[in-house]
């Protein structure tokens, strides 16, 4: 049975802004017949981004900014114009802030595992609901014998419980770190941002993914001061890959010891005599050449989400993503029950653009999510299945008991790790899950989208 056969849906009417700027920027969907539903693996570039960026470098000429010739000196200010526009978009004060140029999202926060002071008497807190990027730095912490502590979560996916975990691991005078995503990318869950104080409060530096949440809402790094952001600007507006920033306050930065220094970060090097001098602030923390050719295609991006205004772009997500959990919710079988199982709130509040979910066949059997994934290719929509990175949130939504799950990685691992090894071995005794199907949404999506998403589904019925 599908949502159309129920009554009309209460979601808001669209804004026709949406309706040009597809038609103008991002008209390859259609001509494709494509809808693109994975904004969370990574945003699209508005095509006047990558036209402006390539007449960029067909008429400019860019050396390493490690030199001081004209060329050169065109890179350094490109460097310095990327840090500005990242620190006003996300309203961080410059003498407070610093930005970091990375490779990614992943760079950004290894700089910080791999140089923050851990030791046997400290504690490193990390919320269940993490990206495998974060997730690591619980090695540099155990390498270190520093008390590692996980945040877990409740049925919608939201932390449970984080005051007391943060209130039991931040009694000794020793650093400790607390790193959290501002949104999930498993399933689109915002934490509460108030956690930074608390945590703060507490003795901990706060690191704070940002990768999923600021490429449709506002981060205000006067309103919550974490001690490290982390993101990808591909994530936020699709172009350049392969570039990240770690943003940092200038008294948190000081804090780290670099174990390493590589060209770009130093001040110095003596072979004979043994020596090296690291260069002061984020000059010590960007190894070898930044990415100043991707950095000259950022002040495309932003004025992109400048002329779309963030507060209408979250309006815009938020609007879709509710069409697309009631159009979801309205799927049923002949006998009423329902074809779809969510991970994740089913309202409005609290989360972001990203669904996950399972298809239900009539027996009440999970259709395997790479299915659905092969179905959705066909039918020309963009997916992703898994669990998206993110193994916390998975084991939390699929309700894995711990034994089972270490029996069956360790049978599936001796044999050579599959997902379809694990899921068999998973599968044997009971209906588990072992990933989920992710719709994710944003800037040049559409009502069409939402209606193709359904039908995939549909189909299964």
């Amino acid at each position: 049975m599908l949502a159309s056969r129920r009554p009309a849906t209460t979601v808001a009417p669209p804004d026709p802004y949406f309706a040009a700027l597809r038609d103008k920027e991002f008209a390859r969907l259609d001509e494709a017949g494509l809808a693109y539903l994975d904004y969370t693996g990574s945003a699209l570039p508005a095509a006047r981004q990558l036209r402006l960026h390539n007449e960029l470098m067909a008429t400019a000429v860019f050396g390493n900014p490690h030199a001081d010739n004209e060329p050169s000196r065109r890179s350094t200010d490109v460097l310095d114009e990327g840090r500005s526009l990242l620190l006003a978009f996300l309203d961080a004060d410059p003498d407070e802030y610093v930005v970091c140029f990375t490779a990614n999202a992943t760079a950004a926060t290894k700089l910080v595992a791999e140089s923050y002071p851990f030791a046997p008497n400290n504690a490193c807190v990390l919320s269940s609901d993490n990206h495998n990027s974060v997730n690591g730095i619980r090695e540099y912490a155990r390498r270190a014998g520093a008390t590692v502590r996980y945040v877990g979560l409740d049925d919608e996916l939201r932390l449970a419980e984080a005051d007391s975990v943060l209130e039991e691991s931040g009694t000794a005078r020793a650093p400790r770190l607390f790193a959290f995503p501002a949104q999930s990318n498993f399933s689109g869950v915002r934490h509460p941002l108030d956690l930074i104080d608390v945590a703060q409060h507490l003795g901990f530096d706060v690191l704070l993914d940002a990768a999923a949440f600021v490429p449709s809402a506002v981060l205000s790094l006067r309103e919550y001061r974490p001690e490290f952001v982390t993101l990808s600007f591909y994530k936020l507006f699709g172009y350049p890959t392969g570039l990240g920033a770690l943003v940092a306050r200038r008294d948190a930065l000081a804090r780290l010891t670099r174990p390493w220094f590589a060209g770009g970060t130093v001040e110095y090097v003596s072979v004979q005599n043994d020596l090296h001098s690291l260069l002061p602030g984020t000059g010590g923390f960007e190894d070898g050449t930044p990415h100043f050719l991707g950095v000259a295609a950022l002040p495309h991006g932003f004025a992109l989400l400048a002329d779309v205004g963030m507060s209408r772009l979250s309006a815009h997500v938020a609007r879709i993503t509710s069409a697309l959990i009631h159009g979801l919710r309205h799927v049923t079988h002949r006998d009423g029950s329902p074809a779809v199982r969510f991970y994740g709130p089913t309202g409005s509040a609290g989360r972001g653009g990203a669904v996950a979910f399972n298809v239900i066949a009539r027996d009440g059997r999970v259709v395997p999510y790479w299915v659905v994934d092969e179905r959705a290719r066909d039918m020309g929509v963009a997916f992703r299945g898994g669990c998206f990175c993110n193994p916390g949130a998975a084991e939390t939504a699929f309700a894995f008991d711990p034994r089972t799950a270490a029996r069956c990685l360790g049978e599936a691992g001796q044999a050579g790790f599959t997902i379809q090894r694990f899921a068999d071995c998973m599968t044997r005794e009971t209906d588990t899950a072992v990933g989920a199907v992710r719709a994710s949404l944003g800037l040049a999506n559409n009502d069409a989208d939402v209606r193709r998403a359904i039908e995939v589904v549909a189909s299964f019925v």
